[in-house]
Parts: structure tokens; sequence; C-alpha cells
């Protein structure tokens, strides 16, 4: 059975950041757009696959029920609902930042 996937306000608005900051370093809305792409799949595999990613090395995220997956540089951190069948993706961030507090 399919997963939804749900975004949360912040998720959407750190992966904005994300693009806009890699089409001004790199000088490239293509550059960009196919990050944005290689993140979004991604994110909707997780609706067929839930569980691909791994437990957060950080025993906190750990504790809150957090799950990662790696894209490319970036982290997307999220919660499997298995009673609503739901994912909720709550943040997306480059993976060489310090992101605990992020969260």
């Amino acid at each position: 059975m399919k997963y939804r996937i749900i975004r949360t306000n912040k998720a959407d608005e750190q992966l904005r950041e994300i693009i806009f900051y890699i089409a001004d370093d790199s000088g490239s809305i293509d550059i960009a757009l196919g990050d944005l792409d290689k993140i979004e799949t991604a994110i909707n595999r997780l609706g067929e696959f839930p569980m691909s990613g791994t437990v957060p090395r950080y025993s906190i995220l750990r504790k809150q029920g957090y799950r990662v997956l790696i894209a490319e540089k970036h982290l997307i951190f999220y919660k499997v609902n298995e009673c609503e069948k739901a994912v909720t993706i709550y943040a997306v961030v480059d993976g060489r930042r310090e992101y605990r507090n992020l969260l």
C-alpha cells in the first residue's frame, strides 16, 4: 500500500532555500532544478518504501522517531505513521551542515 507524503512548511521552506542557494552559487538554474528533481524523486520514493531511510546518528533524533534519507548531499528527515499510512517530511538540509538544531 502506498503511503501518503506530507511536507511541513518548514521542510518546504528549507528546500526552497537550498535550491535558491544552488542556483546562486552555481549560476545555473538547470543545476538547481536538477538537484531539486533528485530530492523530489527521493521524497516521492518514500511513498513506496517508507522505511528506506536510516536511523539518525544522534540519539535525541532516534528517540523522537525520526528517520533520515540521503539524497546526494542533502538529508531528508521524516517520520512514518503506520496507522495513517503517511510519511511526514520535517526537514531537508545540506548534509555538510550541523543539522541537530534545524529540526
